[in-house]
């Protein structure tokens, strides 16, 4: 995804003079045919997160089109002041991209996992939650926030995530992507678990429960126009998300069914429990918390028999 993520702000900041990077310490090779391009219009911010969002959101001010990048974890829970007060209290439109999201950065422990920042930012009014499910989904989006009027969080996973699109699909932010097609069971992906979730899906048809696949690919606004349509026609409606399971999702659909009149599905939400997480692999950590193909279909079935 970060490699797509580069590649598609390179061709873009050819095109539209007013990107500026900023950068907290990481990807200056990542960035290097973007600095071929117009190095001035890329700064490495140090370790000075905080510092950086304040001087995005001076750039937006003065009709600039700002992109802050660094690692998730150092770039939400460390600047949500800078972010709340800077950037979502002004609806400037800072794009704010946040690599290693989940446990993408699994090994290198609780510091670097970024569990909990969908629900830290999704407090913040003004914030659009972009959740890309594969490297098309990361370019499609990428094009669309820089045609919005607001500060936008972007979620992106580390590198080599499958490709589950074909080519660049249509997107519009604030509606969810239908990728497979179903009619009992709706899987609800966020993010870089949409691969694994596509795979639980081959499973559940396998054993002949046919299953539609979603790309929530914007996690706020939630899609309530879709969402009551899913309810309404499916038997079970599942999110799944390499997330807090306090605060994700599957929290604010939780919330959203509570003013809704009774819906003809049941809901599971699936993610990681509300604990600090000790330092594995990420398919390691997936295996541990019940995030893997098999273990979502699992829970599909088991949850279908009670």
């Amino acid at each position: 995804m970060r490699n797509a993520f580069a590649e598609e702000l390179t061709n873009l900041a050819k095109e539209n003079e007013s990107i500026f990077l900023l950068s907290g310490d990481i990807g200056n090779k990542l960035f290097d045919k973007y600095k071929e391009n117009d190095a001035s219009r890329f700064l490495n911010c140090g370790v000075a997160e905080q510092n950086m969002m304040s001087m995005s959101a001076g750039m937006a001010s003065v009709g600039m089109k700002p992109i802050v990048y660094t690692i998730t974890s150092f770039l939400t829970a460390r600047c949500w002041e800078q972010i709340k007060v800077d950037i979502g209290y002004n609806k400037l439109p800072v794009i704010i991209v946040g690599v290693g999201g989940g446990l993408s950065y699994a090994e290198l422990g609780p510091t670097h996992h970024s569990c909990e920042d969908i629900g830290l930012l999704k407090l913040i009014p003004n914030m659009t939650i972009l959740c890309p499910g594969d490297a098309y989904e990361v370019r499609a989006l990428l094009r669309a926030a820089l045609k919005h009027d607001g500060p936008i969080f972007m979620r992106i996973g580390k590198k080599g995530e499958p490709l589950v699109h074909q080519s660049i699909p249509e997107i519009t932010i604030g509606k969810s992507l239908v990728v497979k097609e179903g009619n009992e069971v709706c899987l609800l992906s966020v993010g870089n678990m949409l691969p694994s979730v596509m795979k639980a899906a081959e499973i559940l048809n396998a054993k002949g429960i046919s299953t539609q696949v979603v790309s929530v690919h914007t996690v706020k606004p939630l899609d309530r126009e879709s969402l009551q349509k899913y309810f309404s026609e499916f038997k079970i409606v599942a999110t799944v998300e390499e997330h807090n399971i306090i605060g994700g999702l599957g929290s604010s659909i939780a919330e959203w069914l509570i003013n809704t009149p009774s819906s003809k599905a049941k809901l599971i939400c699936m993610g990681l429990p509300d604990l600090f997480h000790e330092s594995l692999h990420q398919e390691s950590a997936r295996e541990k918390y019940n995030l893997t193909p098999e273990s979502i279909a699992e829970r599909i079935i088991n949850f279908g028999n009670n």
